[in-house]
């Protein structure tokens, strides 16, 4: 039995792409975490427990012998390598009952030929990590893959020091990546790279079959749909933290939550990622990266733009001819609408550098700034009293006052659109710690608050406190590799 309804189309692909591995069989596995109401969603069946705990830990032979791990390459921190799911293994699509189509994918699952000398596994605590800020993105209505079970594997994890062993289930639309690409048009061929861009539009964008030139048209709609993720990444205070090409979803979708976090105070160099030395993914380098993968998925197309190589570079740098004024667009668009603006000028466009500047120099919350001029929420933040915001803030009172009926349409845009809580960085590492020593109480608390983010509860003001200077200094996230 299988609580999935697969239906495996990536298989269709050249064998370059991939490779068959069967998952770890686990004798002491047992799930800790359990997403039923993304099963729920999902037409997943949970009837029966034993039935999935077949499938996932590795006891179900006709999932097993057509799971894989995909083939892929990428550019890690600006450089080129070959990669490939190296602790990841697709056990199958997910076809939902609406006919929409999901991987179903083991992160942790064991070694795969892309292994590169690593064991292929992962700890409870990134797991559970993922878990979280991937609900986390999801209820702040931002693109995301999902986790839909932690499974504690029974097994030690050898990283700095000894960590109990897990994977996650994890569910996105698709895991082709720009670094998918990438290994197609460098390393397997030209046949191989219009397979897969056959493959990839059939999948996700059958609206673009009938384009003149299908890649170009590839390339302009995952360029706008990295753009507007990006921007809402910017909105809500996210880092991704590790934006190297492999990480980069052609469906538009975060994905790979471990170096990643999200900042209190404001400051665009903000990092947290212990390998990210050089601020390369830093919070207001987001825009700059993210157009710079692009421009590398753009290169890997250059054979299928037009045959003529002069011809395709003409037509791909076309492409980005109007790449930062749309970027600009959409950025300023989106922050303007945490100021509740509603009728967007350019002029409008200075407030939100202006209050930006004010925060950095201030060193005040993200969060709880714009939360501030959203509710009347007391404590929250200590600048009302400074006389450089106090000048902004007249100068937003008086454009607001434009809007259709004033601050009142300002806080009901504004409350769409700034969230309340975000996972604190203290709050997440406390649950964690918490949770891999077997008591669950403050991450499923933490769980409940981030799906209603949008929602003040004074109950949960504890969760508005932002985590002292010393913390945020030390604090490091990792890839948990």
């Amino acid at each position: 039995m299988n609580p999935f309804n697969f239906n495996n189309t990536y298989l269709s692909l050249p064998s370059s792409f991939y490779s068959l591995v069967k998952p770890s069989t686990l004798k002491q596995a047992e799930m800790v975490l359990l997403n039923s109401n993304l099963a729920q969603a999902l037409d997943i069946t949970l009837d029966n427990k034993k039935a999935l705990e077949d499938v996932l830990f590795g006891n179900n032979d006709t999932v097993n012998n057509y799971s894989f791990a995909q083939a892929y390459a990428g550019h890690q921190f600006g450089g080129f390598t070959m990669l490939g799911d190296g602790r990841a293994i697709v056990l199958g699509e997910h076809v939902d009952n609406k006919l929409n189509r999901y991987d179903i994918q083991l992160k942790g699952g064991g070694r795969t030929p892309y292994s590169r000398g690593g064991d292929g596994k992962a700890t409870l605590k990134a797991m559970l990590r993922e878990y979280l800020m991937s609900e986390s993105m999801h209820y702040l209505g931002i693109p995301t893959s999902r986790s839909l079970v932690v499974v504690s594997t029974g097994e030690t994890v050898f990283r700095e020091t000894a960590h109990q062993g897990a994977f996650v289930v994890r569910i996105m639309k698709s895991h082709l990546r720009i670094g998918t690409f990438e290994f197609a048009s460098y390393l397997a061929g030209e046949e191989n790279l219009k397979a897969l861009l056959d493959y990839t539009i059939q999948r996700l964008y059958p609206h673009l079959i009938t384009n003149d030139n299908k890649a170009l048209a590839f390339l302009d709609t995952v360029i706008a749909k990295q753009l507007n993720l990006v921007a809402q990444w910017m909105r809500v205070g996210f880092i991704h933290g590790v934006m190297n090409t492999d990480n980069i979803a052609i469906t538009g979708e975060t994905f790979d939550y471990g170096p990643c976090a999200f900042m209190n105070v404001y400051n665009p160099n903000t990092v947290f990622s212990s390998i990210d030395t050089g601020g390369r993914y830093a919070f207001g380098n987001q825009p700059n990266i993210i157009k710079w993968n692009l421009i590398k998925l753009a290169q890997a197309l250059l054979p299928l733009v037009d045959e003529d190589q002069k011809t395709a570079v003409t037509l791909v740098q076309k492409a980005f001819e109007n790449f930062d004024k749309t970027w600009f667009d959409v950025y300023y668009d989106t922050m303007l609408n945490k100021l509740g603006i509603e009728s967007k000028t350019i002029q409008d466009r200075f407030l939100v550098d202006e209050l930006l500047q004010i925060m950095n120099q201030l060193q005040l919350d993200y969060t709880n700034t714009f939360l501030s001029l959203s509710y009347e929420i007391d404590g929250v933040t200590n600048f009302s009293n400074d006389k450089v915001f106090i000048n902004w803030k007249e100068k937003w009172l008086q454009r607001v006052a434009n809007n259709s009926n004033g601050l009142e349409t300002a806080k009901a845009i504004m409350q769409q659109n700034n969230p309340v809580f975000i996972p604190r960085n203290d709050k997440v590492e406390h649950a964690l710690e918490a949770a891999c020593n077997g008591d669950f109480g403050s991450y499923n608390l933490l769980l409940n608050v981030i799906s209603k983010p949008y929602s003040y509860n004074k109950s949960y003001d504890s969760f508005l406190t932002v985590p002292s200077k010393n913390f945020e200094t030390c604090y490091k996230t990792f890839c948990g590799t």
